[in-house]
């Protein structure tokens, strides 16, 4: 086996501003607590059977939602590694919303 296939890998982005760091930590909460906070207000609101329900309708959508994420913004090579809420959030984060221009405009500020 050559060196020359050996693709490299692309590390995980660095978020600098707090900014940032603030709206990869809310997508990061939001895929880890959404199927069991529903899944309680569920329960509390109705019964057990309702409440199951709802977190397993919960997992599938926020299941789908984490898939769309990860395969938006990781490069396509890298697609097949195991990455975390947190990385998905990181590198959403850093691909979409903390653009450079964005992180000119805070400089601004």
């Amino acid at each position: 086996m050559q060196i020359d296939d050996i693709e490299i890998i692309e590390p995980t982005p660095v978020l600098n501003s707090k900014k940032c760091r603030f709206i990869s930590l809310m997508i990061k909460l939001f895929l880890e607590t959404t199927t069991i906070v529903s899944g309680l207000i569920a329960f509390y609101l109705y019964d057990y059977f309702i409440a199951i329900a709802t977190a397993l309708l919960m997992f599938i959508i926020v299941g789908i939602i984490r898939a769309k994420l990860r395969n938006e913004v990781i490069p396509f090579s890298q697609n097949e590694h195991y990455y975390n809420d947190k990385d998905i959030a990181d590198w959403y984060t850093s691909k979409q919303i903390c653009d450079d221009a964005f992180e000119l405009k805070l400089e601004k500020i």
